[in-house]
């Protein structure tokens, strides 16, 4: 049996050590209190028994659990982010333990009247009777992805004091920067030497993805003329007003707030300017690739269209991809997915295979040669005052870590 006390107590050791990344950095890891948990993870590694323990000079963790049977295994990974996301603020995170949740409002602060309430958030409703971890009300909590460290180091610790449940060689991986779009960038898949691997990442328990949005994130520079508005007319060009033409032209529906499930969409997530120059800051997501490059399309023709009707390069746009849909590179070995659905039947979760409305570590590493499918760490609500985790899906995920390894081995012994 796992120790759900013991679980708690890692992931709270975890949560308490701010690890927000930037992206306004240029360092990997991009910020340094990062290196804060890193450290922390190497010593811990080593007590705990595992074997190779290293983290290089981006801050990359590596470790292996070695095998222990006498036939081959394929040797097989599993991965987190240590980063929180910039999103909201991580600094003091002060984490509640609420016990045998009675399905009513949580009041996280009574100060400023913060309530995580199932009247809102239903999912809530699905852990009655359980252990809840939420915030305080001012931070957010860092399940993402703490969650998933403290699930694969507890599997790993797990397995050492279980010598009877066999496996193959199990490779784990942390890495930094993942909220920020750069944490499978300098990943050493080589030097990893895992045949597939499986990111903690998810969310509800259950879940089990391996297809996810292509990606790119696109800036449009909006050129205007600044002119004394009291001698303006014929002559000012506001470019805040051709922005909102920009805006307004792309298609109203297709954005995050009116999408679900296969719908892709712009998001229009940043903007800043004046008379002289506006900046639009947009990410461009949609399952299906030809959809995606349509929708990368859309924007330059539409960009095109406002330089002709205003009779000069008024408008620039960039866009650049920024990761791709998995589906690709795992179909072709589905049996990873396989493996993780059969080790959750087997512990009585009910799997949910779905596809995820945004991005993992994995869905980079499959393009790099690391097919990675990616299974939940049971947080909900992630980079806000809601977030919240129920222990025992911390626990659950634990367990099909173990499971996963047991499952690997004895398939590879009946080949």
């Amino acid at each position: 049996m796992i120790d759900k006390q013991h679980i708690i107590d890692r992931f709270i050791s975890y949560v308490t050590i701010d690890t927000q990344s930037d992206p306004d950095s240029e360092t990997t890891p991009s910020t340094q209190k990062q290196w804060d948990l890193a450290n922390k993870l190497v010593e811990e590694l080593k007590a705990i028994g595992l074997q190779d323990v290293s983290i290089d000079e981006n801050a990359y963790i590596m470790a292996t659990l070695p095998s222990n049977v006498n036939h081959n295994v394929p040797t097989i990974g599993f991965i987190s982010h240590f980063d929180t996301s910039p999103d909201f603020t991580a600094t003091n995170v002060k984490p509640k333990i609420i016990e045998n949740y009675n399905g009513k409002d949580i009041v996280l602060n009574e100060a400023e009247d913060i309530v995580l309430s199932p009247d809102y958030f239903e999912d809530l409703l699905l852990y009655k009777g359980q252990t809840l971890i939420t915030t305080d009300g001012t931070t957010l909590l860092g399940a993402d992805d703490k969650a998933g460290i403290c699930e694969i180091v507890s599997a790993m610790e797990y397995l050492i004091k279980h010598p009877e449940i066999k496996h193959g060689d199990i490779r784990i991986g942390f890495t930094p920067d993942e909220e920020i779009g750069r944490g499978a960038h300098k990943f050493d898949v080589e030097k990893f030497n895992a045949d597939w691997a499986y990111t903690m990442d998810g969310s509800q328990i259950g879940e089990l993805e391996y297809e996810n949005f292509n990606a790119a994130g696109a800036k449009v520079i909006v050129k205007g003329k600044s002119v004394h508005p009291g001698y303006a007319k014929g002559k000012m060009v506001n470019s805040m007003y051709i922005a909102t033409e920009f805006i307004n032209s792309l298609p109203q529906l297709e954005t995050p707030e009116h999408t679900e499930e296969y719908q892709g969409f712009f998001h229009l997530y940043g903007i800043k300017g004046d008379v002289e120059r506006t900046e639009l800051q947009y990410i461009i997501r949609d399952h299906d690739k030809g959809h995606f490059e349509a929708r990368k399309e859309v924007m330059e023709k539409l960009a095109n269209e406002l330089n002709s009707q205003y009779g000069e390069e008024i408008i620039e746009i960039t866009i650049k991809d920024q990761y791709y849909n998995m589906k690709e590179k795992v179909e072709p070995v589905i049996h990873i997915v396989d493996i993780a659905e059969e080790a959750m039947k087997a512990l009585n979760i009910k799997p949910i295979i779905k596809a995820i409305r945004g991005g993992t570590d994995g869905s980079q590493l499959s393009f790099m040669g690391l097919p990675c499918p990616n299974i939940f760490a049971g947080g909900h609500n992630f980079h806000g005052r809601y977030e919240y985790v129920p222990v025992e899906s911390m626990v659950k995920a634990t367990e099909v870590i173990c499971k996963i390894a047991e499952l690997t081995a004895q398939k590879a012994a009946t080949e």
